[in-house]
């Protein structure tokens, strides 16, 4: 392979001494730093001008990007797609200088290879349990299990902490997406029933409590005909006996207390 198609499989930065061992000459690698078509973020690495700043910043630092940055990048959910960057240190006796990262000091439960610069998604879930509120970390790792990037089986083979095992046996590969997963585990809390993604009248319903409730959660799509089309659904519902619950993704994050109210308001009026 070229020297470039080496370094684009590799996200655009190596060590030096692994691309001389793949045959590229030291000369040659100087010349291309000379004319700027390489750059040297630190002493020992090489990597492409394009090379997505964080892993520049990663070799820069001596530490290895985990955490909600490898949630991000995995395309898993997280509700804040924005946010700093979250590294590991790669021994519990580096001296880092504080930054704008979020530095993470706990041993892997993933052996790490030498040298790399992105965690394991395994490590990355398991700090998360220590580094985000539990709603949260459970959304991210239910999203984990249900794109299949990683498993039950091979999470519990593990050595996690406690508070990971007991987020994992709580967890379920079924929620589709981490507000799924939020609205699950607090309605469930309430000690109501709740089937996510039921199928009622033709029709895929987001939840369905205690059997006559449907807590439908609306998104950006939900104009034009299909908010046409949700309507017409809602009201063959409400004339099958259904209570029909529709509330906005915001009224979920950030006003759940009065989705809560309208939900158990609904319950008790039925009991």
């Amino acid at each position: 392979m070229s020297l470039y198609s080496d370094l684009r499989a590799a996200h655009g930065i190596m060590r030096v001494g692994e691309l001389i061992d793949r045959g590229h000459r030291r000369h040659a690698l100087n010349l291309l730093l000379h004319d700027g078509r390489l750059i040297r973020p630190q002493r020992g690495w090489i990597a492409l001008p394009t090379t997505d700043p964080s892993l520049l910043r990663a070799a820069e630092r001596g530490v290895i990007l985990t955490c909600m940055t490898v949630v991000r990048s995995s395309g898993l959910w997280a509700r804040d797609g924005n946010g700093p960057l979250h590294v590991a240190a790669r021994s519990p006796h580096a001296h880092l200088a504080r930054c704008n990262e979020v530095i993470h000091w706990g041993s892997p439960v993933l052996h790490r290879p030498p040298h790399i610069l992105i965690d394991s998604l395994e490590n990355a879930l398991h700090y998360v349990v220590s580094c985000q509120p539990r709603e949260e970390a459970m959304a991210i790792w239910e999203s984990a299990l249900d794109k299949e990037l990683v498993t039950r089986e091979a999470l519990e083979r593990l050595p996690l902490r406690p508070a990971a095992r007991e987020l994992l046996a709580e967890c379920t590969p079924f929620s589709d997406s981490g507000l799924e997963s939020y609205v699950k585990h607090r309605v469930r809390a309430l000690r109501l029933s709740l089937v996510a993604q039921a199928w009622i009248l033709g029709h895929r319903v987001d939840f369905l409590i205690e059997r006559w409730i449907v807590l439908q959660i609306d998104g950006g799509t939900h104009v034009g005909r299909q908010r046409d089309s949700d309507n017409r659904h809602d009201a063959r519902l409400q004339a099958n006996g259904y209570t029909v619950i529709r509330v906005s993704y915001r009224q979920v994050t950030s006003n759940w207390p009065e989705v809560q109210h309208r939900i158990m308001l609904a319950a008790s009026q039925r009991r």
